[in-house]
C-alpha cells in the first residue's frame, strides 16, 4: 500500500543515513520501524509472546531467583 506521511526534516534525514548504512530500502526501513513500534504499543501481543516463551521453554523454579524475589520484597515499604 502507498500512503504519504509528513516528518520533520531531521528524523527523514536521520532514515535516510540509517538506510543507506543497512542497504534497506526506504519503504522495508519505514515499514520496519512501523512494525517494531506497534509491536512495542500492543500490550496483548507483548504478553502473548510472553505466554508462548515460557510454554516453549517451561516455567522452572529457580531457587536464587526465588530467594532473591523475597528478599527485595521484605526490603519494599507497601
Amino acid at each position: 500500500m502507498k500512503t504519504a506521511i509528513s516528518i520533520p526534516n531531521d528524523l527523514f534525514e536521520g532514515a535516510e543515513r540509517l538506510a543507506r548504512r543497512t542497504r534497506r530500502s526506504r519503504s522495508r526501513l519505514y515499514g520496519d520501524a512501523l512494525r517494531e513500534y506497534l509491536a512495542r504499543h500492543e500490550p496483548d501481543g507483548v504478553t502473548e509472546s510472553m505466554d508462548r516463551a515460557i510454554t516453549e521453554i517451561g516455567e522452572g523454579k529457580d531457587e536464587f531467583v526465588s530467594s532473591a524475589g523475597r528478599r527485595t520484597l521484605k526490603q519494599t515499604e507497601w
